[in-house]
């Protein structure tokens, strides 16, 4: 049924508050992810007494963010945007809260409980994104999302500035310092979810179902939506965008602190260009996202992800051909990476978005972002051994192989009429 210009008018207004609602609590979640990340792998290091185990604080957070994914999404199909993105703030809370009680009690399995709830929170973050599409009009649904993953810069950026203060206030509770981080972000957490379900009025997504002509039926399952993904060309190169930026991005970006350490750098000075290199590569991770996001819609959704790939492919020969020591070069390379990985995103998911019929949509979402997490976790763990084998130039070689599969499909779907 046609809508009212009223209607329209209506519409816009939700959209317009939607996006500043998703905004702030994509500000407080950055947060709480950021710094609960940030000393996760020391508190797993303290905990299990093995610098060996460390990393598994951090994987346990991916696996349980590509989990979330599927029933959170499956969640906001039935229910709507609202109750499915508060229930992953508040199973990151509760995870957090666990961290707290495992550094307390000095139990590194239960630390390791905690991150994989801990992950809940990270796929509110991430599926936030889409929620912003739900209402916008075609030619500014890219912007909408870019703008809501612009948001997570600010907290990215002022979580791990948070530590130290979290950690004395944990001293002042009688808690291990280490815990101070987890207790904030259990607090920040329960203040996302409280704001999401606050202000995220009317759900976009119900309110979109209702004005559609195609959410009549059962809502299909993620691995029905899934294959719907698959029976449609531009549904399918949005996901494949997605999962092969972010493994990329996720393999390369973790390799690199090592292999500026392998350099000739003297301890103190090597910890503060790998924190240099990393930073400059979070800032184009986000927050050039609202350009990326209005080439997005000026361009197309094809034509912006064939240009995050030319960045991909830049970032890649500027990192794999810098030796450990200049740092200039690599810091291009991780930025202009972290600058290809936000594009592939927003084209990626504002173009899996639109392809797909409402009623399916949510579903398509989360089965999307389980492949992204999984596909990083695949990207991480073989990183370390390309590099074993290849070297650090090896890698970003590997890496270019597997982005041109990538392109070649987008090739394939540009060509279809």
């Amino acid at each position: 049924m046609p809508l009212t210009i009223a209607a329209v008018r209506d519409l816009s207004a939700v959209q317009r508050r939607t996006v500043r609602s998703l905004a702030s609590t994509q500000v407080l979640g950055g947060v709480g992810v950021s710094v609960g990340i940030a000393m996760a792998a020391l508190l797993a290091q303290e905990l299990s007494g093995s610098p060996n185990l460390s990393g598994l604080a951090a994987t346990a957070s991916t696996l349980g963010a590509a989990v979330a994914a599927v029933p959170l999404a499956g969640l906001m199909a039935r229910r709507g945007r609202r109750p499915g993105l508060m229930t992953g703030y508040l199973a990151g809370s509760a995870g957090s809260a666990l961290a707290v009680v495992a550094a307390a009690l000095g139990s590194y399995p239960l630390l390791l409980v905690g991150m994989l709830l801990f992950g809940a929170a990270t796929t509110s973050n991430l599926q936030a994104r889409y929620a912003a599409t739900d209402l916008a009009e075609p030619t500014h649904r890219g912007r909408a999302l870019s703008v809501v993953v612009w948001a997570t810069t600010i907290g990215a950026v002022a979580g791990p500035n948070l530590v130290a203060p979290a950690g004395a206030m944990a001293t002042l509770l009688g808690l291990p310092r280490l815990a101070g981080p987890f207790l904030w972000s259990a607090i920040v957490f329960l203040l996302a979810g409280a704001v999401m379900g606050l202000l995220l009025r009317p759900d976009p997504l119900l309110l979109a179902q209702r004005h559609a002509a195609d959410t009549d039926g059962p809502r299909p399952s993620a691995r029905a939506a899934l294959g719907v993904v698959r029976r449609t060309p531009r549904a399918a190169l949005g996901l494949v965008g997605i999962a092969v930026g972010h493994m990329i991005m996720v393999g390369v970006m973790s390799l690199t602190p090592v292999h500026i350490h392998s350099g000739e750098h003297p301890g103190p000075d090597m910890l503060r260009l790998v924190g240099l290199v990393i930073s400059v590569h979070v800032a184009g991770m986000y927050a050039f996202s609202p350009v990326v996001g209005w080439l997005a819609d000026r361009f197309g959704r094809v034509w912006a992800l064939a240009g995050a790939q030319g960045v991909l492919y830049t970032s890649l020969l500027l990192a794999g051909t810098a030796q450990a020591d200049e740092t200039v070069q690599l810091t291009a390379g991780l930025f202009l990476l972290g600058l290809g990985w936000s594009g592939c995103l927003v084209a990626g998911s504002t173009l899996l978005s639109e392809s797909v019929p409402i009623g399916v949509r949510a579903g398509a979402q989360g089965a999307s972002d389980l492949v992204m997490g999984v596909c990083g976790a695949t990207g991480g763990a073989f990183a370390g051994l390309v590099v074993g084998l290849a070297g650090y130039s090896g890698l970003n070689a590997s890496a270019g192989v597997v982005l041109t599969l990538l392109t070649a499909l987008t090739i394939g779907t540009a060509c279809r009429k």
